[in-house]
């Protein structure tokens, strides 16, 4: 198929869009583009769909808190795996537990081990290699499985922790101790196996201090039952009470990750428990957009041979926009966009402090004028054909997380709120609203009573 003679218009990626403002614009043959309808809503409603649900979780969750993907297992299949790791980390979180989409993409990677591994161990007695060099590589511990039992007894006569716990899961220390064995700098455990407080967080503890002793540091624990909110309070009480008692230089800072089945929902009420949580381990309703599975973006024809094209519909939802249009983010003062407008292709575009009538599409007593202290054009040339157009570069997927991020900073938090947001205006120029009105009674057809 032959496309030198397509051109693309698109919004960059990363960037937040509004019902109605187009997301491209492809011209072309008529043959030629319509066979582009089917691959490009395939590309871009998934990605759209998960890039957003992404941003959503970590409006949600907040800047400060780490949010990982950690979907695979729950994806529609690798390809969608693969994609998913990739939009999640576009719409905002930090990293994946996803490997290939890791070395596919440069997305950094975290994980942890699995409640399999935990059981797979029956005694420490098992570990038969016990060699840890130290950090530097100086010196050699030569069992560091009696270096963690030694800081388990330690903590057992602690005078603060003692009447916590009492004999700790051994097969659950011995999984531990395995673990820090081959990833002494990344050591993160899984701490839910038999109990959390009675067993999963002593025994981390004593792995964490004997790491400490050989000079690595512990990354944290992982939540992933129970009541999350008390949990990690707990944990971290724990964790708090060994840096005092002991003298452990930040070892109350140590990392809490949470995983199990959380969603928009859950984070928001885990804030409002409140909770000691620093990262979030997110799978099934963030690959698989489980509140809404699909997008529902649509391609539509809005001008052939020169001559606008709409589509006309009894839900006035479904109604195009016809003509081929250029668009602009006009934003105030403040640094927040204040509305989208569109315009027809040889209308003079907006300007700084000019005033200029903004029209909703379809309702008419929906208008303000605008006085825009800033005009960003939408809709950028990435695919120019031989127009001889200059072409958008497209940045690494680094920059357009970036962008993601400080798009969603322009917005007005009341535009991104969970319950009741406010809708974004988005607007026709007063020339396009009269020429959107006259074709659609000119076309529509005229009904005749007897």
């Amino acid at each position: 198929m032959d496309c030198s003679n397509v051109e693309i218009h698109s919004i960059s990626e990363g960037y937040v869009v509004f019902p109605n403002v187009p997301l491209m614009r492809v011209e072309g043959p008529i043959a030629v583009v319509q066979l582009l309808e089917t691959p490009l809503l395939n590309l871009i409603n998934y990605a759209s769909l998960v890039a957003t649900n992404a941003a959503r979780h970590r409006f949600v969750a907040g800047k400060s808190k780490l949010l990982l993907e950690f979907g695979l297992r729950r994806a529609q299949g690798p390809d969608g795996g693969i994609g998913a790791s990739k939009y999640s980390y576009m719409g905002g979180f930090d990293a994946t537990s996803n490997v290939a989409a890791g070395k596919l993409f440069g997305i950094p990677l975290r994980g942890t081990h699995s409640h399999a591994f935990v059981n797979s161990f029956m005694s420490p007695d098992e570990i038969t290699d016990k060699l840890l060099y130290n950090y530097d590589g100086s010196h050699a511990c030569e069992d560091f499985v009696s270096l963690a039992r030694t800081w388990l007894r330690k903590l057992k006569r602690s005078h603060v922790l003692g009447g916590i716990f009492g004999e700790t899961n051994q097969s659950e220390l011995a999984a531990f101790t395995s673990y820090a064995l081959a990833f002494p700098s990344n050591f993160l455990a899984l701490v839910d196996t038999y109990d959390v407080v009675r067993s999963g967080i002593p025994n981390f503890c004593a792995v964490a201090l004997a790491l400490k002793d050989l000079g690595y540091k512990a990354v944290g624990i992982r939540l992933d039952s129970g009541d999350l909110a008390y949990l990690s309070c707990e944990a971290r009480k724990f964790f708090q009470a060994i840096e005092k008692e002991f003298g452990v230089p930040d070892f109350g800072n140590t990392s809490i990750t949470a995983s199990n089945d959380l969603n928009e929902v859950t984070l928001d009420a885990l804030n409002k428990q409140g909770h000691e949580i620093d990262a979030f381990g997110i799978g099934t309703h963030l690959v698989t957009c489980y509140a809404q599975p699909a997008l529902g973006a649509v391609f539509k024809l809005v001008e052939i041979n020169s001559q606008p094209r709409i589509k006309l519909s009894e839900d006035v939802t479904k109604v195009s926009i016809p003509c081929k249009k250029r668009c602009y983010r006009l934003y105030g003062k403040e640094g927040y966009s204040l509305v989208d407008i569109m315009i027809g292709e040889n209308e003079t575009p907006p300007k700084v402090g000019e005033r200029i009538l903004c029209r909703h599409p379809f309702n008419e007593s929906k208008r303000a004028y605008v006085v825009p202290q800033h005009v960003e054009e939408l809709l950028k040339c990435f695919w120019p054909g031989r127009s001889g157009k200059a072409r958008e570069e497209l940045p690494p997927l680094k920059l357009i997380r970036e962008r993601c991020i400080k798009q969603l900073d322009q917005m007005r938090t009341d535009h991104l709120r969970r319950l009741n947001p406010t809708p974004y205006k988005v607007s026709v120029s007063a020339k396009l609203y009269d020429f959107i009105h006259f074709l659609w009674l000119n076309e529509a057809p005229i009904g005749e009573l007897q």
